[in-house]
């Protein structure tokens, strides 16, 4: 089940980090899991950092963190992804 809950979080981090992007991104499913889901460890990682990762109610700052970890890694990932296509 912890395989299977890090898929659907990966999934719901890379989505979200997609739509915070301006523009298309080139990137598939697959990819955009993968990197949802080491955007989500890094993300709760600094939240760690921070002093963030465990507040009262929705950790909303961790969540944040995890989303904007995962976006700088597709901005990162997708010119490298686009070029390797062409």
């Amino acid at each position: 089940m912890t395989i299977l809950w890090a898929l659907v979080a990966g999934l719901v981090v890379g989505l979200l980090a997609k739509l915070v992007l301006p523009g298309r991104q080139p990137v598939p499913l697959w990819l955009t899991v993968i990197v949802g889901i080491v955007g989500a460890v890094l993300g709760n990682a600094a939240a760690s950092y921070f002093g963030v990762r465990h507040t009262g109610g929705i950790d909303w700052i961790r969540h944040v963190l995890q989303v904007g970890v995962a976006a700088v890694l597709i901005a990162l990932v997708s010119p490298v992804y686009a070029s390797r296509r062409h």
